[in-house]
């Protein structure tokens, strides 16, 4: 009982790491081969999504038509002179890469599923709709995102 906290760390050690270490290091190995280590110092994670995955198609007639209001929104909705704002600029001055940046700054990843917005998951695997949520301007200054309910505040 007296080294029960190093047979726990060991123990997770062996199954989290080395139980997998020679399956891991091929598949470094073979994705190494296809972008060089040294390349992938100067992406961000977000940014290797985008070149990996490439950019998305982005529907915006369902994205709009899937997404919810909530806070100062709920009761105007689509309606609502910033919202009207953000989807112009959204549609209208943001170009494809811009989109799908701004996809994965409110859910985390850039992509769309197959099936379109009306099926977007949260990070818990259940489907959480695109929303769009009022704040008093006096909270915060710049949008915030929560990526686990795909919901930016504006």
């Amino acid at each position: 009982a007296s080294n029960l906290p190093q047979y726990l760390e060991a123990n997770l050690q062996y199954r989290m790491l080395d139980r997998t270490k020679p399956q891991i290091t091929e598949l470094l190995l073979g994705f190494f081969d296809v972008i060089p280590e040294p390349a992938l110092t100067i992406f961000d994670p977000n940014e290797l999504e985008l070149i990996l995955c490439g950019l998305p198609a982005i529907d915006m007639a369902d994205w709009e038509q899937n997404t919810l209001y909530s806070g100062l929104y709920e009761m105007k909705g689509s309606r609502d002179q910033v919202v009207q704002w953000f989807w112009e600029v959204v549609r209208d001055d943001f170009d494809h890469e811009t989109k799908a940046r701004l996809l994965q700054f409110v859910t985390g990843t850039s992509g769309v599923p197959a099936k379109g917005f009306s099926v977007l998951q949260g990070n818990d695997g259940n489907i959480k709709k695109f929303a769009i949520h009022g704040v008093d301007r006096g909270m915060y200054v710049y949008p915030r995102a929560h990526t686990c309910f795909n919901r930016i505040d504006l």
